[in-house]
């Protein structure tokens, strides 16, 4: 329930409504704007504020929504339903192009999804739902219209032959009076500049009065100066005739055109107007989103219940008004809960205390029509069933109503209605009588509505109303903020504490005789004046510490800030640190690989060995002996260990030390190929347990009569194994710097 029936005109929605209006692009969003209406239903209100928010995202996204063409042909539509009339050109081409605007949005709502892609917009993709487009009747409008929208010549064969003939007519027409034009200007008649003029459908020569008998003709018309006449040559009369009787043909074969299509879409006009509901529906969102970018409004959290949470809420019309003066509004911060759900404010005139309440009134109002309402995202909203107001002058000679009598009647239908889901706003509560018995009625309906449960925001100057609220659970009060030494308001609103009306500040601050101020400081007594500077030095102290308190919580978010970004760095510091870890790891095993590799080419470029043969699988240790020794080949034992020397022992006969003068070992560890090197003239090495035999190991013995070629080997050993512990001071070079 709204409370009064001009509460609108109250609390400035009917300039909201007006300027959302403005934004409509048709008659059809214009419809909306003046339908919408308050709602307290939750699906209501949470649907139709994420379509507007959906619509907001679009205005940002990079798709262009497609706004073109928003007709109202409905009227059109209404008056065709009786057989016998038709479209006539214009409103088939309106007809066409919003159905194809119509078309175009359908198909921005509902693209075609791959599997599992989410639907973008929600919201307005279930407004489009079983929507009907009409590609067809698009395709057929198209076949007769062009794209300036005049009827096609083909659009029947007959309307083809009758602008065929037409164009033959005045071609000869044309042909006739130039003939005529070079005969006068070659004899003086008329000047080399002057062309053949259409006048009333017919082609004319312009010519002198005095010369209007030497053209043989039909004088139709002159000019409004009376210094030309226009002449019909006689030997085209007839064929401007048939020009007259060929445009008639025209009109009446486009007429049997467009009664034909007609026809055809009269069965369709029930669909298409539903179709036409749901473009009057998104020019109504649209011009809400706009209406929203243009006050900054967005979509809070909105819950089913009563409460007020806002963080920097700021009147729309008045931030566009301070907007286009190039200053900045002072936002509220407003709380109305549970456990305080009247709110008392007090404070000086003229410093804020009337916009806050319409603050409150209005966005809540806005809110639950399903606009976005200027605040921060993390502002929490509820929902209302009664909005009252009682704001502004509402005496009435006709109704032999005082200001106080109108106050008092919408305080008796307050205190009737309202309950626990009721919001009430109260400007300047007990004013217009006399101010004991004003305070006391106020204080006694301010009673019966906390005891109602209602919520609400009430403005006062009474001292006996800041008392009861401040004793009272369910009220607090709440002061609009006075800078007492530059006399000027802040317009912030401070909740917990009552406000000073500051009014002997103020009287000093006009000028009134300081000894006016001084008796009236006396008349009201010491106590009372000492109790409101109390009040002041309250608010300043809160102001104070509140400014502390403002500043410690922006250095802790700047603290916050800077730690999140060390983090953030530090993180991706140890991840670039991992990577070069894993980079450098892979590249000494690529160069340890290839050093690997060059040596056991070297090995067989000098031929020290031939290509292994097949290990055997089934064996515990498996290894190959290789070279040029008594048994070449591969070799399994089932002992569990084996030294290289009895692994060389079977592979030949060992006995003479020195017979064969190098020995490798090629061996796999940790996922590198390492190559050990051993002189047979000291076989205490061969039987060391670190080189007993493991899986996979070869071995490849240099036999003596290749003395001269392991010499060379050993050169190339000594610079592959020179090479091998670069490319290992590499590796741990690049270890040691991302430590």
């Amino acid at each position: 329930m709204i409370y009064p029936q001009n509460f609108e005109q109250k609390t400035g929605f009917d300039k909201v409504r007006r300027l959302i209006s403005e934004k409509c692009l048709s008659p059809l969003g214009e419809e909306r704007v003046a339908e919408m209406e308050f709602s307290a239903d939750y699906q209501t209100v949470t649907r139709r504020l994420e379509q507007t928010d959906e619509f907001v995202r679009i205005l940002h996204g990079e798709d262009e929504f497609p706004a073109s063409y928003f007709f109202d042909v409905r009227y059109s539509l209404k008056r065709i339903r009786p057989e016998g009339t038709w479209l006539d050109e214009k409103e088939l081409f309106d007809l066409k192009r919003s159905l194809q605007t119509i078309n175009d949005i359908i198909r921005f709502f509902r693209p075609s999804l791959e599997e599992g892609e989410e639907i973008k917009y929600p919201a307005l993709t279930a407004l489009a739902g079983d929507i009907q487009v009409f590609p067809q009747l698009i395709g057929k409008i198209d076949a007769i219209l062009d794209k300036f929208g005049r009827v096609k010549d083909n659009a029947s064969s007959s309307l083809a032959q009758i602008r065929k003939e037409i164009t033959a007519t005045m071609s000869g027409i044309s042909r006739s009076l130039q003939s005529i034009l070079r005969a006068a200007q070659s004899e003086g008649i008329i000047d080399k500049d002057i062309t053949p003029t259409m006048r009333d459908g017919r082609l004319m020569i312009p010519v002198a009065p005095a010369f209007k008998r030497k053209i043989k003709g039909i004088v139709h018309d002159e000019s409004a100066s009376g210094k030309t006449v226009f002449i019909e040559p006689e030997v085209v009369v007839e064929a401007n005739n048939r020009i007259r009787e060929l445009e008639g043909d025209e009109r009446r074969e486009i007429m049997k055109i467009l009664t034909e299509f007609t026809n055809f879409i009269r069965p369709l006009i029930p669909d298409i107007l539903q179709s036409y509901e749901f473009l009057a529906e998104i020019d109504f969102i649209r011009a809400k989103a706009l209406f929203a970018e243009q006050i900054n409004g967005i979509k809070p959290v909105i819950e089913d219940k009563q409460q007020i949470d806002w963080i920097h809420a700021a009147h729309p019309l008045l931030f566009l008004s301070l907007q286009k003066q190039n200053k900045q509004i002072v936002p509220l911060d407003i709380l109305l809960e549970e456990k305080k759900r009247l709110l008392i404010i007090s404070g000086p005139n003229a410093g804020g205390k009337s916009v806050c309440l319409k603050t409150v009134g209005l966005l809540q109002y806005m809110l639950q029509c399903g606009l976005l309402i200027p605040v921060y995202e993390s502002s929490k909203t509820g929902l209302f069933e009664n909005l009252f107001i009682d704001i502004g002058d509402e005496q009435s000679i006709e109704n032999d109503l005082s200001t106080y009598s109108s106050h008092l009647t919408n305080m008796k239908f307050f205190v009737k209605n309202c309950n626990s889901k009721t919001l009430i706003l109260i400007d300047e509560f007990g004013s217009g009588t006399e101010p004991q018995i004003g305070g006391a009625i106020a204080e006694a309906l301010l009673d019966r509505f906390n005891r109602n449960h209602s919520y609400g925001v009430i403005t006062t100057h009474y001292q006996n109303l800041k008392h009861f609220a401040k004793d009272t659970e369910g009220i607090v009060n709440g002061a609009m903020l006075y800078d007492r030494h530059l006399m000027q308001p802040l317009f912030k609103l401070s909740i917990g504490n009552p406000g000073s009306s500051f009014a002997v500040e103020i009287a000093r601050k006009i000028g009134l005789p300081e000894d006016v101020i001084a008796d009236a400081s006396a008349n009201v007594g010491s106590d009372y004046i000492n109790m409101d500077k109390y009040l002041q030095d309250i608010v300043r102290d809160k102001r104070y510490w509140e400014s502390k308190r403002q500043n410690i919580r922006q250095q802790e978010k700047k603290l916050e800030d800077i730690t999140a970004r060390y983090e953030q760095d530090l993180e991706a510091v140890n991840k670039q640190r991992k990577e070069i870890m894993r980079n450098a790891k892979e590249e000494a095993q690529r160069i340890l690989s290839e050093a690997n590799a060059k040596i056991e080419n070297t090995i067989r470029e000098n031929g020290m060995v031939h290509d292994p043969i097949v290990i055997i699988q089934f064996a515990d240790v498996k290894f190959s002996v290789l070279g040029e020794v008594a048994r070449p080949g591969q070799f399994s034992i089932t002992k569990d260990r084996i030294s290289l020397f009895d692994a060389l022992a079977m592979a030949g006969d060992l006995t003479i030390y020195g017979q064969r003068e190098n020995v490798a070992l090629i061996r796999e560890e940790n996922g590198m190929r390492t190559v050990h090197y051993f002189d047979l003239k000291n076989p205490d090495i061969l039987t060391s347990p670190y080189f007993y035999l493991q899986q996979d190991d070869v071995v490849y013995v240099t036999p003596n009569k290749y003395k001269a070629q392991a010499g060379e080997i050993n050169q190339n050993r000594s610079f592959y194994i020179s090479l091998v512990s670069v490319a290992v001071s590499v590796a741990t070079l690049l270890v040691t710097i991302t430590r």
